[in-house]
């Protein structure tokens, strides 16, 4: 999956988020709506469209959407 695909898979994600609003070098837990909840969900939206496992602390390793996309590419 192209880097733009993921950033729009991740916003589709996150309820009342303008469309747009993400880029694949914004600090995703800066995000108004950020919590635990959406790290979960992006946990498991990874492991269900990407068939990767990521933890807690892969998320903690990561800053940006684009840190995320090459965590995961790394993992295919």
């Amino acid at each position: 999956m192209e880097l733009d695909e993921f950033v729009l898979k991740v916003e589709a994600e996150i309820e009342d988020l303008e469309p747009g609003t993400l880029t694949a070098d914004k600090d995703y837990r800066e995000i108004e709506q950020w919590s635990s909840m959406y790290a979960l969900i992006l946990i498991a939206m990874i492991d269900t469209e990407f068939d990767v496992t990521l933890t807690g602390e892969d998320l903690k390793k990561t800053l940006t959407l684009r840190d995320l996309h090459t965590t995961i590419k790394s993992r295919l």
